[in-house]
C-alpha cells in the first residue's frame, strides 16, 4: 500500500473509483454515497485530465499492493490553503483506514506547499460525514454556499447547500 501523486495515466482508473465511490449502486456498499441526493456522475475522463494540466492541483492515489487505485484526494493551492476535494475511498474499503491516511498525506503536502489551512465543502445534510471530519480536527466555519447547479457534478434530487470546513496546520 503507497500513496504517490496520480499522473496522467491514471485517468480512466480514477475516474472509475471517484464515480463508485459517490454515485450509483455501487457506492451504497460504503457509508459515503450521494447517490440518494444526486443524480448522474461525479466526474469524467475530461475533467480529470483537465487538473493534470494545472499546476496548482495535485491528486494523491491510494494504491493497494496490486497496484490497483483504491483511494484518491484533489488538492488545489488556493494561496495560503489548500482546497481538498474529490476525497474518494472505495466503497468496500471505507472505514479501514484508506481515508485517514490520505487526510494525513494532504496534511503534509499542505506544509510543503506552505499552505497554513486545509478547506474544503461538505454537503450540509452529511451529518456522519461532517462528524467524522470533525474528528480528525476540521470545523465548520460558519459559511454556506449553494450547490454547483451546473450539472458538472450530477443533478441535485433536492436543495443541497455546502459547508466550508477548515483544518489549521502547524
Amino acid at each position: 500500500m503507497s500513496i504517490t501523486k496520480a499522473t496522467l495515466a491514471d485517468v480512466p482508473e480514477l475516474n472509475v473509483l471517484v464515480n463508485r465511490a459517490y454515485r450509483g449502486e455501487e457506492s451504497k456498499k460504503g457509508w459515503t454515497s450521494e447517490a440518494d441526493m444526486l443524480d448522474g456522475i461525479r466526474i469524467d475522463e475530461t475533467m480529470l485530465k483537465e487538473y493534470f494540466s494545472n499546476e496548482a492541483i495535485t491528486i494523491l492515489k491510494y494504491t493497494d499492493d496490486n497496484g490497483v487505485i483504491t483511494g484518491c484526494v484533489y488538492l488545489e493551492v488556493k494561496g495560503p490553503k489548500l482546497y481538498l476535494g474529490m476525497f474518494s475511498v472505495s466503497p468496500v474499503l471505507q472505514g479501514k483506514g484508506v481515508g485517514r491516511a490520505l487526510l494525513q498525506e494532504a496534511e503534509i503536502l499542505a506544509k510543503q506547499f506552505n499552505c497554513h489551512t486545509i478547506t474544503m465543502t461538505v454537503i450540509s445534510t452529511r451529518a456522519e460525514l461532517i462528524s467524522w471530519y470533525e474528528r480528525r480536527g476540521y470545523v465548520f466555519t460558519g459559511e454556506i454556499q449553494p450547490f454547483h447547479d451546473h450539472g458538472r457534478f450530477g443533478s441535485p434530487k433536492q436543495h443541497i447547500e455546502l459547508i466550508v470546513m477548515e483544518k489549521a496546520i502547524v
